[in-house]
């Protein structure tokens, strides 16, 4: 009994088995696995819409004209707000969009799982609340203390 097997490309995929969980964890089961990688195909696909959207309400808001000339100060500097919220949540789609490309990645790679920091188990608990995830809770809080 194998732990991958291959995909239509030919690459090796991991199945259940190759999946660590946490101390105290049951084992992955195959619908498991299948859920995780669903929900971070269904990441990706709402990522990237939302990257378009933000982009298209960006080009709006270019084409309305960045020009103050002649415009009332106050609608100039609430199209500048408009633009900057634009701007933040088409960089946090993308940020979110990378993380779960990564974690799609490593999914497929048999990877997924491990902790990118200390290689201990993240815990399927944790991914199956947050498939993104790429490390476990107490590398990501040691990082965000940072």
């Amino acid at each position: 009994m194998g732990t991958s097997n291959r995909n239509a490309s030919g690459a090796t995929r991991a199945n259940a088995a190759t999946f660590p969980v946490a101390e105290g964890e049951e084992p992955w089961t195959e619908e498991e696995v299948e859920e995780v990688r669903q929900e971070l195909l269904a990441d990706i696909k709402r990522m990237e819409r939302a990257i378009e959207v933000a982009e298209a309400g960006l080009a709006d808001l270019f084409e309305d004209g960045s020009d103050g000339a002649g415009r009332d100060p106050a609608d100039v500097g609430s199209s500048n707000f408009e633009r900057d919220q634009e701007m933040s949540l088409a960089q946090n789609a993308r940020d979110m969009l990378e993380q779960a490309q990564l974690a799609y990645r490593l999914f497929e790679s048999g990877e997924y799982g491990r902790c990118e920091s200390c290689g201990n188990p993240i815990g399927k608990d944790r991914l199956q609340v947050f498939p993104r995830a790429t490390m476990c809770v107490a590398c990501k809080q040691r990082e965000e203390r940072r």
